[in-house]
């Protein structure tokens, strides 16, 4: 990893692209202190991943039908308890 002032990453942006490509990791300084992280692309985290829980969780059919009234009530905060 590498580190570059804030004058010298606007001076060379594209070269500090090309190495960050290349998977290298630049840590970009102002007055000495690290601001700014540049890393390469396939360096980030993938995010959700879908289909991983595919045929492992069963919905029932009427899972969206209206909640029973004394269930309501007690998730509204009526009745007695």
């Amino acid at each position: 990893m590498k580190q570059v002032n804030l004058y010298e990453a606007k001076t060379r942006l594209s070269q500090l692209v090309d190495d960050a490509g290349g998977g290298e990791t630049i840590v970009i300084a102002k007055a000495g202190k690290p601001i700014a992280k540049l890393v390469p692309l396939d360096a980030a985290p993938s995010g959700v991943r879908f289909g991983l829980l595919r045929g492992k969780i069963k919905m029932s059919a009427d899972f969206d039908e209206p909640l029973p009234d004394d269930i309501l009530d007690a998730f509204e905060g009526r009745g007695g308890a």
